[in-house]
Formats: structure tokens, sequence, C-alpha cells
């Protein structure tokens, strides 16, 4: 028997090395279906490009009639079972299989390479050990562009060298890529192929309803993206494998799984899919809830692997749990998700499906979103923040979230007082993250804490307390603990915290008391500086107006003198007393001096006029007035004479300003 388990380890083995099935179950359950034969559950999986491999019947020719006539003698003979179980020979119900590295090397992995260009698709089919320089060469002969011209694209890791072997870039069997040629401009018969080469550029977005759990994934793809990548990432949310996804709303162009998006005919920009898990070939009845994710063998095929320990193989191991439950949970994190918020919406509809709906509120997001609510707010809406770290290899795990996290008391009190943030350090490659994530945010001695907790002593709930200065944390609650010591240690981390959160709330209501008068200080100060500058203003308007208008009233001035001196200057001279008939008046001006001059008796009143205005007294502005009787001498006719005017011999004349 101790034989018999090296064999079916060593198949195990061999199968899971070519197919790249990681997940043990998975294979044993695939290798029970085609009862041990190596070649035929390989067929079943990955069937081979030149035909199926050989199987055991006809490799027993291989190896001579004994071999055959083993195999034949295996045909009838009964299932070992456990309890009854013999050394393996010649008769045994499971014959030796040729070893998987001579399989290999009988029929190397081939690949096939769907490559785009412009307006054709080239179907290409190299060895894995083949380089990428050999697919352009192919390329070059059947597109008849020069390799030296050709960007190959498409390539999940990224641009390679023509050199890179396709072995080290662990490629599915099925790839799509597509050939770039920038120097060669296209024709008119390629503007089909630009509107394909720019839909490579674009991002459409999957609507993607997951039946069972009933809810809906937002994920966004880019158009070179092929739809096996698409099913492999829903894969990660859905915990379905590929091979038992049944899906809805595909166009009917997308029957290929190696065609990029943006070649399927799906809607841009977005797509609306459902997926569900199909019944497994391996068993006709429907799976239970709790082992949903593993198709187990009826037990009429149970008889031949009774005790996974036949295999060499722990039973935890093998169904990747730290309990021997018989069946394997869907992980509540996948594995190098790259979204923390997609692995956090995983993790929280994962938990609600093991533990019920009833939990606390885990916060989605990133850890430094989650200190900023909780930390960075005013300081009466300030939390403490819970991290709750699970591991499915502790036996503690199901009774700490079943009995503690998902109780009424626990829920209430984390939901009212706390921020959650959750993460799941089953796989190592999470637990990496973690710590650095921890590290940039708390420093290494709260990584290097989490560093010291061995598996058993899991899960963590982490109570951190944020302070002016650092991060404080203030309790670190193993998995071996009741509800009642879990909401002591709650509540205990609140009275620190809350007394921690008075002073801060006094010291915030101080400094918004100091801001306040600060701020009403500088808004009296601005009110006073802008009535300052609006009567500056006022006075420089003010200024500036009366300069205007003196100098307004100087060019007034001006002009006034300067048609007084023009008029003084035209006047003819004062004659004497002897001679022609002399006129002599007297004239009063509003301030009560008299002008007195001489004129001729033929002096037209014209003269006259321009007399007074010459001494300022323009006769548009004043009228000249006889005393008795009253006459208005500015009324008469400036062509006039003296005489004319009765003003000779002699005259007294006023003047007066006119209304």
């Amino acid at each position: 028997m101790a034989s018999d388990s090296m064999d079916r380890e060593m198949i195990l083995a061999d199968f899971q090395a070519c197919t790249g099935i990681d997940n043990i179950a998975e294979a044993i359950t695939l290798l029970e279906l085609n009862n041990w034969d190596l070649v035929a559950a390989i067929n079943g999986v990955m069937p081979q490009e030149n035909g199926i491999l050989q199987s055991e019947s006809s490799q027993a020719n291989i190896y001579g009639p004994h071999s055959q006539a083993a195999t034949a003698e295996a045909a009838v003979a009964p299932p070992a079972t456990s309890s009854s179980s013999s050394p393996p020979s010649s008769s045994s119900a499971f014959c030796p299989v040729l070893p998987s590295r001579h399989i290999v090397e009988r029929q190397p992995r081939l690949l096939n390479f769907r490559v785009e260009y412009r307006q054709r698709t080239v179907e290409v089919v190299v060895e894995e050990g083949s380089a990428v320089g050999e697919i352009k060469h192919i390329l070059e002969t059947e597109l008849q562009v020069p390799i030296s011209k050709m960007q190959l694209k498409g390539w999940k890791s990224g641009d390679v060298s023509d050199i890179t072997v396709l072995r080290s870039l662990h490629l599915p069997k099925n790839n799509s890529l597509y050939v770039l040629t920038p120097d060669i401009a296209p024709t008119a018969s390629t503007s089909q192929n630009s509107v394909l080469q720019e839909s490579l550029n674009q991002n459409f977005l999957l609507v993607i309803s997951h039946r069972e759990a009933q809810r809906d994934y937002n994920l966004n793809f880019p158009g070179s993206r092929t739809i096996q990548e698409v099913k492999r990432n829903v894969s990660d949310l859905t915990n379905i494998p590929v091979r038992h996804q049944q899906w809805e709303g595909w166009p009917a162009a997308a029957s290929d799984d190696s065609m990029t998006l943006a070649a399927s005919g799906i809607s841009y920009p977005c797509h609306h899919l459902s997926v569900c898990r199909r019944s497994s070939p391996a068993n006709n009845q429907e799976p239970t809830e709790e082992c949903a994710d593993v198709h187990m063998v009826s037990d009429s095929e149970g008889d031949d692997f009774e005790d996974a320990s036949e295999f060499g193989v722990d039973e935890s191991e093998m169904f990747g749990m730290g309990s021997s439950t018989g069946c394997r949970k869907a992980a509540l994190m996948p594995e190098n998700s790259e979204n923390e918020s997609d692995a956090l919406l995983h993790f929280t509809a994962e938990f609600s499906t093991r533990y019920g709906e009833c939990h606390p509120v885990f916060f989605i997001g990133t850890l430094e979103a989650a200190s900023q609510e909780a930390f960075y707010g005013k300081a009466r809406d300030r939390k403490l923040l819970a991290i709750y770290l699970h591991n499915d290899e502790s036996v503690l795990s199901n009774v700490f979230c079943s009995q503690m996290m998902c109780a009424d008391s626990i829920v209430a009190y984390l939901s009212q007082n706390f921020i959650t943030w959750a993460w799941d350090v089953t796989k190592e490659a999470n637990k990496a993250r973690l710590l650095t994530i921890c590290t940039r945010h708390f420093g290494s001695v709260v990584a290097q804490t989490i560093r010291t907790y061995k598996t058993d002593q899991f899960p963590l709930l982490l109570i951190v307390m944020g302070k002016r200065t650092s991060n404080e944390v203030l309790n670190v609650i193993q998995g071996n603990t009741t509800v009642d010591e879990l909401m002591m240690r709650l509540m205990g981390a609140m009275e620190i915290f809350s007394a921690q959160q008075q002073e801060d709330i006094k010291d915030e209501d101080e400094r918004e008391a100091r801001e306040m008068v600060k701020r009403e200080q500088d808004e009296a100060y601005q009110l006073s500086l802008e009535a300052d500058r609006k009567k500056r203003e006022a006075q420089e308007r003010e200024q500036a107006e009366q300069l205007r208008l003196q100098q307004i009233q100087k060019e007034a001035d001006d002009e006034k003198e300067a048609i007084r001196l023009s008029l003084e200057h035209a006047l003819p001279p004062e004659p004497a007393e002897e001679g022609e008939p002399i006129s002599k008046l007297r004239i009063r001006t509003p301030s009560g001096e008299f002008l007195v001059r001489r004129f001729l008796g033929s002096t037209k009143l014209q003269v006259l006029f321009d007399f007074v205005a010459s001494k300022g007294y323009p006769w548009d502005d004043f009228k000249l007035l006889t005393t008795f009787p009253r006459r208005n001498i500015t009324q008469l006719d400036p062509a006039s004479s003296l005489l004319e005017a009765k003003l000779f011999p002699q005259e007294t004349l006023f003047l007066e300003a006119k209304e």
C-alpha cells in the first residue's frame, strides 16, 4: 500500500506540473474521474494539438506483453480499499504510468497565438521553448512586414525582447497579440483596422453580475485584454474556476477566449454580463453550501482513497484549511489583488457568506483612508481604528468570527465607536503586503509585533488610537478570548480613547475660539482697511474734481484776461479836454469804485462797452445803467454814438450784474 501511495503521489505531482492546477482537491477529483490514468486526465483538461496522447493501454505495447497483461488484468480488478490494501503487483488496480517528463519530451507543450494586424489575423503555433523572435520570423513571412519595422504588442508582462524564451513568460495555452507598424503608412483598405487599433487602446467597463452572490462588479479593462484574462480576473473575485464558469451576455462573435475585448463585439463603453457556477462534471448532485467550491467524489467512488494520508498528503493541507472539515472554504481575500478596495469587497462578501450578515461594517478602502476617517476629522467625530487580521489556517478563526465578531453586542459596539478595517493574512503574499502597509503607516514596531504572533494565535484585533504626532496601538486582542473579555477590552480601550478625546475636544474648542477671535479681529481690520480705502478714494476723487474745476476756472480766467488785454490794447487813446466835443463819463463798479474816462462825442457805444470789459466787466455778464432816468445802455445799438445815446457832455453810470 505504501508503494501504491507513492505512485499516486507521483501521478498527482506530474498531473499538477503538466496542467498547472494548484488546487490539490480538484486535481485528485479529475484523476479519480479517469481512474488515475495520468495521460487520460491530462487529455481531458488540456487536449494536445497533434492528437490525443497515448493512454495506458497503448503504452503497454512499449513495455511488452507483461505490461499488456497487467493492463488487461487491471481493467477487471476490483478497486482496492484502505481496509484491505495489499502491496502493488502486476495485477494492481492502478498500473504505473509513464512519468510526466517522458510525456513532455515526446509531446512538447505548444502555445497558440492569435495575432491581429490591420485587417488580417494570423494563427501561430510554436513550442514553449521557442523565442519571441521565432514568432516574428513567422509573421514576417505571413504579413510581408520586415522584422525591423514590426512591434509585437499585447504581452501580459509588457514589452519583451526577441531573445526572450516563451517558457519564462509563463503564458497560457491560448494567447492574443497584435502587431504595430508605425513606420508603414496604412492604406485606404486598413480603415477598419485603424478602428480596431483605436479600440485596443480604449477602456471597456464590464458590469458583471454574480448571480449566486447577488452582487455586481464594475471592472475596467483595456481593449487589448483577452476574454480568457477577464475570466481569470473574475475567478479571483468570485472564486469560480474558469472551467466552471457559466456566462451570459457575451456577443455571438466572442466564441474564442483568446479574442481581445476590442474584437469581441461587446458594447462600448459599457457592457453587461452575468456569471454563475455550472454544475460540476465530477458530481451531478448539487453541492452543499459548505462544500460549494469543491466537488467531492460520491460514496461509491470514495473507497479508493478514504484516507488522504494514503498519498502522503495531510488532509488539512490538501483542502487548504487548518481543520479537517473535509471541504475547502473560499478564501476571504484573493491573493495578490491589485486593488485594496476590491480585495475588501471580496472579503466582506465572503465573510457574510460564511458567518451571516450580522457582522461589523468593514471599511472599504485603503488602510490610509481608514486612518483618515478615524483620526483626522473633528475631535468629536473621531473614533478608534480596529484592524481585524484573519487567518483561515488557525483553528480559532471560525469560533472567533461566528461567536464574537458576529455577536450583536460586539457588532453594535464596534459600529458605534470604531472604524473597522480587515485583512486576510492566510496567503503569504497578502501577509507580506499587510506588513508593508503597517510599516508605512504605523512604523516597524507594529509590523514586528504582528510577525511575532504564530498562526494558532490568530485571528488578531488591533486597536489603534490616533495621536497628534503618531498613531499608537492600544491593544492586540488574540483569538483565544470570550465575548465578555473582548467587550471588556474594547471598553477599556474606549476609556483611554475617551480621556484623550476630551482633551482633544477641549484643545480644539480653545483653538477654534482663538481662531474665531482672530477671524473677527481680521474681519474688523479688513473692514477698517476697506473704510479707510474708500475714504481715501473719495478724498482723491474730490481733490481730482477740485483740480479739474480749478483748471477749468483757470482756463476761463486766462481766456477772459486775454480778451480783456486784447480789448484794452484795441481801445482808442483817451482824447484831450480841448478840441472836439468831449464826453466825460464816470462809471461806478459793483465794488463802489469809479472808472473815469473821456471819450469823443462821436465815439461808438461799442468802444464804451470794450472799455468796461477791459476793466473786468464784460457786457455779456454786466449791464450799464444811467442813474436818472434809469436806462439800460447795453440794450442800445452798439454802433450808435455817445451823442446819440445822450451821454454828452458828461454822465454818471453804474454797473450791475445780469441776473
